[in-house]
């Protein structure tokens, strides 16, 4: 196969055939300059890479007996944290809410509710993006230590660039895949891949790595313990393609 055409192709390599394993054989000669034979093939590709950016999910959790003392609480804790954070060398625009909650919380049995005061509860999550993947443990360290009471995830990813860099990769991949098995598929019915006819993207996907969650302990906050160490796994892109080749008999 021209290898020209091999950045166009995707990650994966399953075989049709009559409706089991790929599809090769006699396509009736068209007006419209189709080819007389093909092979369809559908191939699977993956790429991977040691990631280079981490989102870390941590939430400050408050209660009270006024849902306006709890968001005070809340409040005053979101300052802590994101004056930390900004010292520390994390820029405002890396942090996000992606949650924002308070509620009352009563006992559930009717029985038990006569007589007791509403307690209310509120969450305030966010999302801290990491440039730095070694930073990771220290980051979750200044987190907790200015008041953070959990840390409800960890994951590990790629950058725009790297991710697109990836990509290329699997699909360079995909298409070495697709390629061997059309031809592998061609000898064994005496047909010969001569062009790429046509190809299609089905799927295409990134994988993270993502850490097991942290809660916060009174011992690990603040206390002066040792450092978070949080360990990193590869980051894995995966993408499906769809090729007709277009072939001739040989001999």
């Amino acid at each position: 196969m021209d290898r020209r055409l091999i950045g166009a192709l995707a990650l994966a390599a399953t075989l049709l055939l009559a409706g089991c394993a790929g599809v090769a054989g006699d396509a009736t000669p068209t007006d419209d300059g189709e080819p007389d034979r093909t092979i369809e093939v559908t191939a699977d590709g993956e790429a991977t890479a040691e990631p280079d950016r981490a989102t870390i999910t941590v939430a400050v959790e408050a209660r009270g007996n006024s849902s306006s003392a709890v968001r005070e609480e809340i409040a005053a804790d979101e300052a802590s944290l994101r004056s930390a954070l900004q010292d520390w060398g994390i820029e405002d625009d890396q942090i996000r809410t992606t949650r924002y909650d308070i509620r009352e919380r009563r006992p559930v049995p009717e029985a038990e509710r006569e007589g007791t005061e509403p307690e209310y509860v509120g969450v305030h999550q966010y999302e801290i993006e990491v440039h730095d993947v070694e930073a990771v443990g220290e980051v979750i360290d200044v987190a907790v230590d200015s008041g953070a009471d959990s840390v409800n995830r960890v994951q590990f990813g790629l950058s725009d660039e790297r991710e697109e860099e990836l990509r290329t990769t699997a699909f360079e991949n995909a298409v070495e895949n697709a390629d061997g098995r059309a031809r592998m598929l061609a000898n064994n019915t005496g047909l010969e891949v001569i062009d790429v006819y046509t190809i299609s993207t089905m799927d295409d996907r990134v994988s993270p790595y993502r850490a097991e969650p942290m809660a916060v302990t009174e011992d690990a906050a603040g206390n002066g313990g040792s450092s978070t160490s949080i360990e990193t796994g590869e980051v894995s892109v995966d993408v499906q393609v769809h090729v007709i080749f277009e072939a001739e008999t040989t001999g």
